[in-house]
């Protein structure tokens, strides 16, 4: 539990603050920017400060601390996650969260704060129910505003008598490929950071089951396969119920209205680059630079990459570009210093070939651009990294009515970076 909550500038200088408990004098709060000063000096900043019994709990978002702070034995982990929310809802509410819309709202975040925690204890932190009540429009609670049964049901994401005439779900299987690959090849990092994403018309209060082909499901009905993933730092929405998903690895939910994300996931497993490039650079001192650029799309044939960007870095000072290739659009964007290959469809299986060439009006070293990596967008539809599957997504609702569920599958860049190979000697004759 939480004494109190406070908004501080860069400088620790209060913005905005609530006592829930008081039993902390406020004026603990001066003691928190020389804490983390000293903190940061020795190297040793955390999440949690402690002073004279006091613990000092906070995040830093844009220009401003979200700080808490107690006395108590309390469960860390949790107040920090209200703090993550805060940040999160009052983004919402506000677009963007800085010094600025603070100052810009004080009434509302007051209200907001009131809200979301009693007396120490996190309440409802869903964005949408709390817009049903507390508006931008209207500061204060009228009094013929009634209060969503949401707001202190068990099920405080939902509200009742959410009504559609066509009951649809919608599962969004969306993996992001973050690769690092050095100038020999070998690949350096690489992970994939996955997200179910939902978005949800049904009616009602329904009951959602979902089944994925993950391995400990798999080993807890003494089955096999091969097509098992083993997913990694499993978070959820707080709709998901995790006694059920302990005991038998079914993920059953009733569902917030709208979008959200269901949950979310990671593997370190080993990725073999989907887009590769072979590159050769020859400098011709003084004139000019060529570049010989060969993409391979290394998935299989059955599918395909859309809206692919090739972005290869230049000297700061190049100029006069000259491209030709078998596929798709080349400019140049001297802003970032490179030149874009953009390839609308890029099926499994496929390479082609980009030659391009710049003039050198300056003579300088290529020291730091040699540093600058390949960086490429893509996305794969219809296409997982991992394999993860969903078996099987169902919808119960005590009305009894049909609804359709639907599922995609889509793999993108995330941090995709291939690193520049060094300079292929200047032919002598040139």
């Amino acid at each position: 539990m939480a004494s109190a909550v406070f908004v501080l500038d860069v400088k620790g200088k209060i913005l905005i603050s609530r006592n829930y408990r008081g039993d902390i004098p406020m004026t603990a709060i001066e003691k928190f920017m020389p804490l983390l000063l000293a903190a940061e000096e020795e190297d040793n900043a955390t999440p949690i400060l402690t002073t004279h019994g006091v613990h000092y709990l906070y995040i830093r978002h844009n220009n401003l601390y979200l700080l808490a702070i107690t006395k108590k034995n309390a469960n860390a982990a949790t107040i920090l996650l209200f703090l993550h929310r805060l940040v999160k809802v009052l983004t919402e509410y506000f677009k963007t969260l800085e010094e600025e819309s603070i100052r810009d709202n004080f009434v509302i975040i007051y209200e907001l704060l009131d809200e979301m925690m009693d007396f120490g204890y996190p309440q409802t932190t869903e964005t949408k129910i709390l817009k049903e009540y507390i508006t931008q429009e209207s500061h204060k609670l009228e009094s013929e505003v009634k209060v969503p049964k949401a707001a202190t049901n068990a099920v405080s994401w939902r509200s009742d008598g959410i009504k559609y005439r066509k009951n649809e779900v919608f599962l969004d299987v969306v993996e992001l490929v973050n690769l690092l690959v050095n100038t020999n090849g070998n690949v350096l990092q690489s992970e994939v950071l996955g997200a179910l994403k939902v978005r949800c018309f049904l009616s009602g209060m329904p009951e959602l089951k979902l089944g994925l082909n993950d391995k400990a499901m798999f080993g807890l009905t003494g089955r096999s396969s091969n097509k098992a993933v083993e997913l990694e730092d499993v978070k959820f929405h707080q709709c998901v119920r995790l006694s059920k998903f302990e005991t038998d690895r079914t993920i059953s939910f009733i569902p917030p209205d709208g979008e959200f994300e269901l949950m979310s996931y990671r593997l370190n497993a080993q990725v073999k680059p989907l887009i590769w490039c072979e590159t050769i650079i020859e400098r011709h001192t003084g004139s000019r630079i060529e570049y010989v650029v060969k993409a391979k799309a290394q998935f299989k044939r059955r599918s395909s990459a859309n809206n692919v960007e090739i972005i290869v870095p230049v000297p700061a000072d190049a100029d006069s570009p000259k491209f030709k290739t078998t596929i798709g659009s080349v400019s140049y964007a001297p802003e970032k210093s490179a030149f874009v290959w953009k390839i609308k469809q890029f099926q499994g299986g496929r390479d082609f070939v980009l030659r391009a060439q710049f003039g050198l009006p300056s003579v300088k070293t290529e020291e730091v651009d040699k540093k600058r990596p390949i960086s490429i967008k893509f996305e794969i539809p219809y296409f997982t990294t991992s394999g993860i599957q969903v078996r099987y997504l169902k919808v119960v609702e005590k009305s009894g009515y049909q609804a359709m569920p639907w599922v995609r599958y889509i793999t993108q860049n995330g941090e995709y970076h291939l690193r520049m190979p060094d300079l292929a000697p200047t032919p002598a004759n040139r």
